[in-house]
């Protein structure tokens, strides 16, 4: 489901309360731990937090680089890690302490489902969110594009 809002405060006032809530929990876990020079944007119908052209225009696609994403979906919603899921050895440290959180593990491509915020380990999700700067999130994305 995309939201044509235009901005994350008119995503979240379309959201069913229970879903506002939960997402607005979770938003405010990414802007405590999002490091300098990411901003927060309404793109692709979801709440992103991206690096913006000015910073580095040399994208596949011409759009800026989407760091993470928050999105209600038709049956849950999401988080979006794509810094995380950029790398093999990132991505296997973040689902193995996913796990041992005992929190359930619901992920697809690059996202990780939720039905409310309990079932997130917000503070892992934080920490991996925390993790990488603007400069490491570029050069990742250099990397995987050879």
């Amino acid at each position: 489901m995309q939201s044509k809002a235009n901005s994350v405060e008119q995503y979240l006032n379309e959201l069913p309360e229970d879903r506002k809530e939960s997402l607005s929990i979770v938003r405010e876990a990414i802007v405590k731990n999002l490091p300098t020079g990411y901003v927060e944007v309404m793109n692709w119908g979801m709440i992103t937090y991206e690096v913006p052209l000015e910073t580095f225009p040399d994208t596949y696609n011409g759009k800026p680089l989407m760091y993470v994403a928050l999105a209600s979906q038709k049956n849950h919603m999401s988080v979006y890690l794509m810094g995380c899921y950029m790398s093999p050895e990132i991505r296997k440290k973040f689902e193995n302490a996913y796990k041992q959180s005992g929190k359930k593990f619901d992920a697809g491509k690059s996202c990780i489902r939720f039905k409310k915020e309990e079932d997130l380990p917000l503070e892992l999700i934080g920490k991996t969110i925390g993790s990488m700067s603007v400069e490491q999130f570029i050069e990742n994305y250099l990397l995987s594009r050879k």
